[in-house]
């Protein structure tokens, strides 16, 4: 168990304080009230369920949605997520939350929700389903900063607002920043090395901009993106971009039909790619999506970048 759980285990079992409602918090551009906790929930994609596990939440949860494989929930999390029902493998259609009577949609922007979608905050609002967007997505409707690790102390403070569990909330996010403290020695101090995201696709590369939570995380563990100045959140580029800055590491994040061990076969194969410094170095690391995209496993993504990116420029 994580010391962020251990923090959370103990505050869950020490007398909670009361929080007053009704609560507002920002959620992408808009400001949301509820006026008591939601009490059937919905939440979509296994990055997000989990955050709202990790809060202690599942009896709030009416369902979730979008988790095609229920095995890549963090182990000690899928006793809690038995207890919920899945609605939908895939994004939800509005007919699959109103069946399930949800007064609360956890989201995000590809991430549950399309613009122009039939299931968007402005869409669900006449049925008396409140939506709280997740902060990492918040690009696709505004401006905002950089993805960093305070996307995630955001969504589970306002999680933790929303569902009267702030005291949850803050032991979460002090575990987190603990543990991120206790990885400074794995951190390099030299030149950052060059990192490249790999997600899929062989004519052209789907990769993290800077606005994607990897850019966060490899900073964290002392690395730089190659596409920080990218100004997307997760797209295609050229591979000839990809050849121009020269990666020395390259993250694969492990999801999908095709496997990493696929993934990294075609880009050791690829003659066009030969001569990038981390496939002659054989600098390669697997990050899992859930761990790649926001959520409670991003602390333990950044020990695994740090470690292998000590090791790839000893």
């Amino acid at each position: 168990m994580t010391r962020s759980l251990l923090f959370l285990a103990a505050l869950l079992a020490s007398p909670a304080k009361a929080q007053a409602f009704p609560v507002t918090v920002q959620s992408c551009d808009r400001e949301i009230t509820v006026e008591a906790p939601p009490r059937r929930a919905v939440s979509n994609d296994v990055n997000l369920t989990e955050m709202m596990l990790a809060l202690g939440l599942q009896d709030r949860m009416a369902g979730h949605t979008g988790i095609s494989d229920a095995r890549t929930v963090h182990g000690p999390l899928q006793a809690a997520l038995a207890e919920i029902p899945e609605l939908s493998p895939r994004y939800p259609g509005r007919e699959v939350l109103l069946g399930a009577n949800a007064d609360f949609y956890f989201a995000g922007w590809n991430y549950g929700m399309s613009i122009g979608g039939e299931v968007t905050p402005d869409r669900l609002a006449p049925f008396g389903i409140t939506v709280y967007e997740l902060a990492e997505s918040c690009i696709h409707v505004m401006e905002k900063p950089r993805a960093s690790l305070d996307d995630l102390y955001t969504d589970i403070r306002n999680l933790g607002a929303i569902f009267g569990v702030s005291e949850r909330a803050e032991a979460l996010i002090a575990g987190w920043r603990a543990e991120l403290a206790a990885l400074s020695d794995a951190i390099g101090t030299g030149t950052p090395p060059r990192v490249f995201v790999y997600d899929s696709g062989e004519d052209t590369p789907y990769t993290a901009g800077r606005y994607a939570m990897p850019t966060a995380l490899i900073e964290a563990a002392g690395g730089v993106n190659i596409m920080q100045d990218f100004g997307k959140s997760w797209a295609m580029i050229g591979w000839e971009e990809v050849i121009a800055r020269d990666p020395e590491v390259i993250v694969i994040v492990d999801y999908g039909e095709v496997t990493a061990a696929q993934k990294r076969d075609f880009l050791t194969s690829n003659p066009a790619l030969a001569g990038l410094t981390a496939i002659r170095e054989d600098n390669f690391v697997i990050l899992d999506y859930v761990a790649a995209t926001p959520g409670p496993r991003n602390i333990e993504a950044v020990g695994l970048l740090a470690r292998a990116f000590a090791g790839a420029v000893e």
